[in-house]
């Protein structure tokens, strides 16, 4: 095959198999009591074929991820797939073997070997032609739980070289057993970029695997009969009769569109546990069909569990939090997370369902701020953005808080002038930052301001053999919206405990406890 043959498939496979984004429109739930309340562990999963490309592909992964759910939460017209791939061909052009490098060299001649600690883009574009995903899962690793890593809390000497090891080999780290009753862990999978949990579903309880989504609202596993471009749907776990004695499928029809991937199924009836909370007679998906990105022998999860507001759901049903509340069984549709990070070693991350795990966060700390995206989505209003404490100067701005976006997009003028107050810079492709980098970032709600972890915004060295060189960057340029408007991912929301209420339609913000 020609080298530029090469290149169209390596394009091809990094838009269709972009990052765990399992997930349509974005939405969460907030706080009440601790009494009655659901914690389930998530588990931090990538599902991207990311894992080992060249971290400026990875970070514009990420940029048309986001861009595509953004459009989709707020009803606004997605950027077409040329525009994608255009960019996509950018990155591949600025990259130190790239046409628009030195060297002059294409990419796609030399296979995209950007270093050995960075798989071959060629031969992951192979390994996804084949209908796989060379994420490297199953790796699993369990940190020690010091919590000492190179930089430490609010310092940086560079990227952990546990960060860099995950990015290039994936594998997931387990959680700690959660702090409160009815809780599941979050596991981090790779370099912290997607979350799992484990709940039983039938009679008798089986475990799934399901990636869990605050942005979307429908909940659903594979079937029995579930088949795929590839024929069945791997060796994921499946729901039907032949495996539970209490499952009734109906003749109901559903469809769920994401930003990867498609499903389609029947709903059914059956049994959920929700970390030993019973939700009998659960009305769900199940699947017949899925795209090639969720029947994937390698996709690591059995189906995904929505946890937005049900009136978003293509099931037209109650998603699990609001049938809890309704049931009695917690007191109130809340969910709360505390996101972890791999970089930390506490493996201390877990959502919440029914209220909010005290012990995560400081008590007189916590703020409570109106939802102000009238589709329901979660939006906040950005009282000041400061660096080293010091006003930026962006005024009017809003944040979409979102678990399942990685990075932070700010339209490319509030990023360029953010960037270059904390010593980075920004071009029209991507902002870099130092990888050793020591200023404080800082957003500001209900007249709180939470800092984020100097860490967090130095995501992965350009050159992976140079921790402490050049960074991508944890804010990216993107017009998402309207000018006044961000998608603030992960790498805001590790540094604060995040809350969300069906019920009021409101948002909670809380400053982390130290460990």
């Amino acid at each position: 095959m020609k080298p530029l043959s090469f290149a169209l498939l390596l394009l091809t496979c990094l838009l269709h198999f972009t990052p765990a984004d399992a997930i349509p429109a974005r939405i969460r739930r907030q706080l009440q009591g601790n009494s009655g309340m659901v914690t389930m562990p998530l588990k931090r999963h990538h599902v991207s074929r990311g894992v080992g490309l060249h971290p400026q592909v990875s970070t514009q992964q990420h940029i048309n991820r986001a861009s595509k759910r953004l459009a989709r939460m707020t009803g606004r017209e997605e950027p077409s797939e040329r525009a994608l791939r255009s960019e996509l061909h950018k990155r591949l052009y600025l990259l130190e073997d790239g046409a628009g490098s030195r060297s002059g060299a294409p990419a796609a001649a030399q296979g995209l070997n950007f270093s050995g600690k960075y798989r071959s883009g060629l031969a992951a574009a192979a390994v996804m032609k084949n209908g796989t995903m060379g994420s490297g899962m199953g790796n699993s690793t369990k940190g020690t739980g010091n919590g000492t890593v190179a930089g430490g809390n609010g310092t940086s000497n560079g990227v952990s070289p546990l960060d860099i090891q995950a990015a290039t080999n994936g594998g997931v780290t387990v959680a700690k057993p959660p702090t409160v009753n009815n809780s599941l862990g979050l596991d981090i999978e790779a370099n912290d970029v997607a979350y799992i949990a484990t709940v039983q579903i039938g009679t008798p309880p089986r475990d799934f695997k399901l990636l869990m989504d605050s942005g979307s609202a429908d909940f659903w596993v594979a079937g029995e009969n579930c088949q795929s471009q590839q024929g069945g749907c791997g060796n994921h776990t499946t729901l039907g009769a032949q495996g539970s004695s209490s499952f009734v499928q109906s003749n109901q029809q559903f469809e769920v569109t994401y930003g990867s991937g498609a499903v389609q199924g029947l709903l059914c009836q059956d049994n959920v546990n929700i970390a030993g909370l019973a939700l009998n007679n659960h009305t769900f998906g199940v699947a017949t069909a899925e795209s090639i990105q969720f029947a994937s022998a390698t996709t690591p999860f059995d189906g995904l569990m929505g946890l937005a507001q049900s009136k978003l759901s293509q099931e037209k049903v109650l998603t699990p939090v609001e049938s809890l509340a309704s049931n009695k069984i917690i007191q109130s549709p809340v969910t709360s997370f505390k996101i972890p990070r791999l970089a930390d070693q506490l493996n201390d991350g877990q959502v919440t369902f029914g209220g909010l795990d005290a012990s995560k966060f400081v008590a007189n700390t916590l703020v409570t701020i109106p939802n102000v995206n009238n589709l329901g989505f979660w939006e906040g209003v950005m009282d000041t953005i400061t660096v080293n404490g010091t006003n930026a100067g962006l005024t009017g701005r809003t944040a979409i808080l979102d678990t399942g976006t990685t990075l932070i997009l700010a339209p490319p003028s509030d990023a360029q002038k953010v960037m270059q107050s904390l010593g980075g810079a920004c071009d029209a492709q991507q902002c870099t930052i130092p990888c050793t980098t020591k200023t404080s970032l800082a957003l500001s709600f209900g007249n709180a301001s939470f800092a984020i972890d100097p860490r967090d915004l130095a995501v992965l060295p350009i050159d992976p053999n140079n921790p402490t060189g050049t960074c991508t960057a944890g804010i990216q340029p993107q017009q998402i919206g309207t000018a006044t408007e961000w998608l603030v991912g992960d790498v805001f929301l590790k540094n604060a405990y995040f809350s969300t209420n069906v019920a009021t339609n409101q948002i909670s913000l809380a400053k982390l406890t130290t460990n």
